[in-house]
């Protein structure tokens, strides 16, 4: 029963006629920490980036949301991007893409299901069945969009849409970085050039997180953090992400045309420690289907990412080097828990 249910996507589990239970695989029992509870958190709570601010500004302008983006990195690692420029239609679309992806037939989409974490193309379910005692209720769709960019043969429009959309994700995912590298007090292409901007690893991953008749017992995503750079997420209008601040979960919600973005891994070994990768979850509910698009934006795969030498002239490292297709090899192969792969490069 076991090796049947690790092969179902919960999509098809989901659709069972009347189905009132989840298998026992399906059921998270966590760690005390895993089971603090929400706190309800005002939108304003969050940080928000005025993207044309930092873009198009004023000098005064530009220096206060830099000034905006560091403290953000600091002390949220999380915040939201508004006045983007990436339209809604095409935001829109590329949701539908997604959609109509997981609607195709299970045959279809199994054509995709690969063994190896860095294959261009990979479809699934959980995160790492293979090591997995616990599966999480959620299917996924990772592709490999840059440095060279793939896409699944169905739906038709993939291909026009998920490109434009990409490109234009990376854009301000650049932008982003000049400004995190000044508010680090570097120059503003200090941190594009360490990384190797142009030959930027850039993974979509489409999450399905289908409605749970037990969303108490069952776990989206548990906690970790993204082993890239940064990480640029949309959503559709189903809430279900919570990120760990000041000890508690935090619901996330997000407001109207905006984009959600956190630090990650690769960021917090740059900045030696100054801005952390956060920790955040994806909780499940009884009644609707919730989808989220992740862009996840990392330097080039053989980029041997360590902290930035200018940041070392007071400080002493705190992370060992390592290659960036290293760090993501090792963490997508493992269970999917807190910061482990991020502590394993940790020298303090």
């Amino acid at each position: 029963m076991a090796s049947l249910e690790k092969m179902a996507s919960v999509k098809s589990i989901a659709e069972t006629p009347n189905l009132a239970s989840i298998p026992s695989s399906y059921i998270f029992s966590g760690s005390p920490d895993d089971k603090t509870a929400p706190i309800a958190m005002d939108n304003d709570s969050i940080p928000t980036i005025d993207f044309v601010l930092l873009t198009s500004g004023t000098p005064d302008q530009r220096s206060k949301v830099v000034d905006e983006l560091g403290k953000a990195c600091r002390d949220w690692g999380f915040f939201m991007v508004i006045n983007h420029g990436v339209a809604e239609k095409l935001r829109e679309e590329m949701m539908e893409c997604c959609e109509e992806f997981y609607d195709l037939t299970e045959e279809e989409k199994r054509v995709y299901e690969t063994e190896h974490v860095l294959d261009p193309i990979r479809y699934g379910t959980s995160f790492n069945p293979h090591v997995e005692k616990v599966f999480l209720w959620r299917d996924y769709l990772k592709i490999m969009v840059h440095p060279n960019f793939h896409f699944p043969s169905k739906p038709l429009k993939f291909r026009e849409i998920s490109k434009e959309y990409c490109e234009r994700v990376r854009e301000m995912g650049r932008e982003l970085m000049r400004g995190i590298s000044e508010s680090l007090g570097l120059e503003r292409l200090d941190l594009e050039r360490i990384v190797n901007w142009e030959e930027c690893s850039q993974i979509l991953i489409a999450n399905l997180y289908p409605p749970c008749p037990q969303p108490e017992l069952a776990m989206g995503l548990s906690p970790h953090s993204d082993h890239c750079l940064l990480t640029v997420l949309l959503q559709n209008q189903i809430d279900g992400l919570q990120i760990l601040h000041d000890h508690k979960w935090v619901n996330v919600n997000p407001i109207p045309n905006s984009f959600l973005v956190n630090t990650a891994d690769q960021l917090e070994i740059l900045s030696n420690g100054e801005y952390k990768s956060v920790l955040h979850r994806a909780v499940v509910n009884e009644k609707s289907k919730r989808m989220s698009l992740a862009v996840a934006i990392g330097p080039s795969a053989q980029t041997l990412v360590a902290p930035a030498p200018q940041l070392l002239l007071t400080h002493p490292p705190l992370f060992k080097h390592i290659k960036y297709k290293d760090y993501l090899e090792t963490m997508q192969s493992g269970k999917l828990h807190n910061k482990s792969t991020l502590d394993c490069v940790r020298l303090l």
